[in-house]
């Protein structure tokens, strides 16, 4: 069950960069909408390798990182929302707050 939850926390991840594609890729028309669609998932990938990701060099502590992941996760849900894609928005919210829940229950953060 542990390794589940890791697993699917990585699927969140992916799952929430898809998600500022959508979005982007909603919010223009023509090569405006391409470069948002590739963009800020890229942007986010960034900020998540930099921050959050269990090798980064920067990887904030637990107490900045915790909010900092559940803020991408909440985002990337407003921005499915924003999309049109309301189903999809809530199934990730839902999904990532089980899993910190998780998270916090198998003592994986540091995971």
């Amino acid at each position: 069950m542990r390794s589940l939850n890791l697993a699917l926390k990585f699927g969140l991840e992916l799952a929430g960069l898809a998600a500022f594609g959508v979005w982007g890729a909603s919010t223009a028309d023509g090569a405006a909408a391409v470069l948002l669609a590739i963009g800020l998932p890229a942007v986010v990938a960034v900020l998540w390798g930099t921050f959050a990701a269990p090798r980064a060099r920067h990887r904030l502590p637990l107490r900045l990182r915790a909010p900092f992941e559940l803020g991408v996760f909440a985002v990337a849900s407003l921005a499915l929302w924003r999309a049109g894609w309301v189903a999809a928005a809530v199934a990730l919210a839902a999904i990532a707050a089980v899993n910190a829940l998780l998270l916090t229950a198998f003592d994986q953060w540091e995971a």
